[in-house]
């Protein structure tokens, strides 16, 4: 945060934005200094880019002629939420009932996913999703694909045109799912080698190398998802692993050789810097060192694993292995677009775990937390001068209730613990990319 006000030209500003700011410059669970607020303040754009963020007093007579400017006074602005593991695809499909994982993907994701070899289907599905996206304040996803490169030209092409920062990829999956929704080893290697030419760090746009999960994915496909790793360095890798209880032991049957589901991965070289694996609830001690050693992230979904009753994440192991954390709402296994009602989720996961969840340390999984389980940090997450300005404009008294508990806060933290259990898409009012307004509730 600027501490000293500085004289605004145009070289400086081209927009400026007034509200209340709240943002993280560390980690809750390191640093009683890890949270700034800063009440009645001017956040000062430069072509996308934070330039200041200080008092408005210091800068609102100042602002140069033809300065863009939006006033959100009584509102506080946070940095756009992350969304660690989402599956675009499925959002139709979103609060289907009645199984668990495995049936779940049988009974309705593979039949579902199948239907995206239409580029009609894939880019109408892939606007609506990315508008649902904004609507929630959600500005960065890593997001599933299907087997089919038109999907991934879809969801990369949506959100092109909102300029929004997206990791994304084609899913492998050549085994153990009906034939209709299977690609080969070969055929997704080629898929993915061209995808990758013109799509990867285009723009905003992030490539990730995405076997399903290790079950559907022969031994030769894992390789290959090695190999693209290999072949492009600064690609990304998404998957999932030790979601449910079933699957982990139908992966033990299908790899007898290695250690763990963990271990599977890791043998073929998935697992590292840039690396995201969605849900993680059964792992071991050896699991767990593997994944802080590596520099994976880990994506928790709350309200998939509690919807699918695939079990209790443990945030505390977390924490002890020191392994990067992230939210994520895991739609369509996921109930909710809002990383508002997921944090509500993840709060109450803990609970039952035994386990705490502050409103400090999830606010920043949201923000912060997000943006380095992304390897996007140095871009994102916060608001230091030099980094893309993507936010959230959020109403604290979005509905009756929320008015009358705010009313009795005690403090930023209080409110932020009532934020994250009461609120949902009605208090986002506005959500900005590269400081561009895409989603206006008004």
């Amino acid at each position: 945060m600027n501490n000293a006000p500085l004289a605004l030209d145009n070289d400086l500003c081209d927009k400026a934005i007034r509200a209340d700011f709240l943002h993280f410059v560390a980690d809750p669970d390191t640093s009683q200094q890890a949270l700034e607020t800063i009440e009645d303040g001017l956040l000062i754009l430069k072509q996308g880019r934070i330039t200041a963020l200080g008092k408005s007093r210091d800068w609102l007579d100042q602002l140069p002629d033809g300065v863009e400017y939006f006033d959100y006074s009584g509102r506080l602005i946070m940095p756009g939420f992350f969304d660690t593991h989402t599956h675009y695809p499925q959002t139709g499909m979103i609060a289907s009932y009645g199984t668990q994982l495995l049936d779940w993907l049988e009974k309705y994701t593979f039949p579902t996913e199948s239907k995206f070899s239409d580029r009609e289907l894939a880019d109408n599905s892939a606007e609506f999703f990315c508008q649902e996206l904004l609507r929630n304040g959600t500005t960065t996803a890593g997001v599933f694909a299907t087997i089919h490169p038109q999907s991934v030209d879809a969801i990369f092409g949506a959100a092109q045109k909102r300029d929004m920062c997206l990791v994304s990829g084609k899913v492998m999956m050549d085994r153990n799912a009906p034939a209709f929704i299977r690609d080969s080893a070969e055929s997704s290697y080629q898929d993915s080698v061209a995808l990758i030419q013109r799509w990867h760090q285009k723009g905003r746009a992030r490539y990730a190398v995405t076997p399903r999960f290790a079950p559907t994915s022969s031994e030769q496909q894992l390789e290959v998802a090695g190999q693209l790793l290999r072949e492009f360095p600064e690609l990304y890798l998404q998957s999932h692993v030790a979601e449910n209880q079933d699957e982990v032991a139908w992966v033990a049957k299908l790899f007898p050789q290695r250690r763990s589901y963990l271990d599977v991965y890791d043998h073929y070289g998935l697992l590292g810097e840039r690396s995201i694996y969605a849900h993680c609830i059964h792992l071991d001690e050896t699991d767990r060192r593997r994944m802080s050693e590596s520099g994976a992230a880990i994506a928790f979904c709350p309200t998939s694993n509690l919807f699918l009753g695939s079990g209790l994440f443990s945030i505390d192991e977390t924490r002890r292995h020191d392994i990067r954390l992230g939210i994520a709402t895991d739609v369509g296994g996921g109930t909710s677009f809002s990383i508002l009602q997921t944090l509500n989720e993840a709060y109450k996961v803990c609970q039952l775990a035994g386990q705490s969840l502050s409103p400090t340390k999830a606010f920043y999984l949201a923000t912060l937390g997000g943006a380095r389980s992304m390897y996007l940090d140095a871009q994102l997450g916060n608001f230091e001068v030099g980094k893309e300005a993507d936010f959230v404009v959020l109403d604290l008294q979005a509905t009756p209730i929320m008015k009358r508990r705010m009313a009795q806060a005690e403090s930023i933290e209080d409110q932020l613990f009532a934020l994250m259990m009461l609120g949902d898409d009605r208090c986002v009012v506005a959500t900005h990319i590269m400081g561009q307004c895409q989603y206006s509730r008004s």
